[in-house]
């Protein structure tokens, strides 16, 4: 029992360390700056956890159940993924926003919520193949690795609620400064399109993908 609490403990802070990486930071600080409350900016964060922990459950459980593994050349694919998304990511946030300006304050939350839990799916299977290692080599059966994935995702949720809490302070404290507050938002989806140009790089060629 020790021991089984020991694996799930080592799991949870793999999954805070796993939700601070540098691709998933720079993807959600793009749409962190959208919202005006921490709070709000928080439920981002939990809603790319649960996108992210849902996703690996699905995946890891359809490798389980067919007995098979995620190649290494798609494995190489999802992660070529995450880097066109934070190209996206980026651009998306120098578009005009006037569409959004229409509609109710709701709408827009809920569809940011919808946006961070998207990414999140979009990283958790660009991870997958790596979880799915982790997970067989830790636990010996579906219950125990259905309850590691749990512990790795209640990791993951946490960990992205408290960063996406500290980040969305620097917009809010510039809500009244339009300058400061644009500049901010300009750098970070600047920041995210060269880092996805940078993930396509080691991808693509650093780590074989097109060669």
């Amino acid at each position: 029992m020790e021991h089984l609490f020991a694996i799930l403990g080592v799991g949870f802070l793999l999954g805070i360390k796993h939700a601070l990486e540098p691709d998933h930071v720079v993807a959600v600080s793009t749409i962190v700056g959208e919202n005006k409350s921490p709070w709000r900016s928080g439920f981002l964060g939990v809603f790319w956890g649960i996108g992210h922990t849902l996703t690996l459950l699905v995946i890891f459980l359809i490798l389980f159940l067919s007995q098979t593994s995620i190649p290494g050349a798609w494995e190489k694919s999802f992660e070529l993924g995450v880097g066109f998304m934070l190209i996206y990511l980026g651009f998306s946030s120098f578009l005009p926003k006037k569409n959004k300006a229409r509609k109710s304050g709701k709408a827009v939350r809920n569809q940011l919520l919808f946006k961070s839990m998207l990414i999140g799916q979009i990283h958790g299977l660009a991870g997958s193949a790596a979880m799915t290692l982790l997970v067989v080599s830790t636990v010996d059966s579906l219950q125990g690795a259905l309850i590691y994935i749990g512990t790795f995702g209640t990791g993951t949720v946490l960990g992205m609620l408290l960063f996406t809490l500290v980040l969305s302070l620097p917009f809010l404290f510039t809500v009244n400064k339009q300058r400061i507050n644009m500049l901010l938002t300009r750098g970070t989806a600047i920041l995210s399109i060269c880092y996805g140009i940078y993930y396509i790089y080691v991808i693509g060629f650093s780590n074989g993908l097109f060669i």
